[in-house]
């Protein structure tokens, strides 16, 4: 099994990846069993933010790296949330609070449409020349009212036309088949097959 270190703590990244990499024999270790800080993320786009993320976990690690870079993106509020989608509400922001705000900045629009993007970064070390990049969006809704048990995030509130519910609502092997993770880790996984 190829040990593979992922660029985050959340519990709810970690618990996706873990399922979705685990056929290829990848043992997804989370940065913070490692000791691993979490790196900044200084850069206005998601695809800068997930490579300076992998890099430095695989300096400090020494071993191939994968970050993420996600967030939501309202069509009415200009891209906001964006890459601060887990700042939204301050840097102390949690889901609740994320979504709250989300929700009052859009209660004067017509527009709800909004879509999640993955930014997706496998690195071999930390001076790859050749990182491996892929971004995908995840298009929906966003509505007042929460609703589903499952996912975290802006799940609860992006509503999925084609399926009549939440991103929350879905059962957690449907989402990893149509998610903007599921999406990039799957053209991912294209990649990396197609460098072995």
């Amino acid at each position: 099994m190829q040990k593979l270190v992922l660029a985050s703590n959340n519990a709810g990244k970690v618990k996706e990846f873990q399922a979705l990499l685990a056929p290829l024999n990848f043992q997804v270790i989370p940065q913070g069993e490692l000791g691993i800080p979490s790196a900044e993320e200084p850069h206005c786009t998601f695809v800068e933010n997930a490579l300076a993320k992998a890099r430095h976990a695989s300096a400090v690690s020494g071993l191939p790296a994968l970050a993420d870079d996600s967030g939501i993106c309202a069509h009415a509020l200009n891209g906001k949330p964006g890459v601060l989608s887990a700042r939204f509400a301050g840097e102390q922001g949690d889901d609740a609070a994320n979504n709250q705000k989300l929700i009052q900045e859009l209660k004067d629009q017509v527009d709800r449409g909004a879509h999640y993007v993955c930014a997706l970064v496998f690195v071999n070390s930390a001076d790859d020349p050749e990182p491996l990049i892929v971004q995908t969006r995840w298009y929906g809704q966003i509505v007042d009212q929460a609703s589903g048990n499952n996912g975290f995030g802006y799940d609860p509130h992006f509503f999925l036309k084609n399926q009549n519910c939440t991103a929350a609502g879905l059962d957690p092997v449907q989402k990893n088949l149509i998610s903007h993770r599921g999406q990039a880790l799957r053209e991912l996984i294209t990649q990396l097959k197609a460098r072995a």
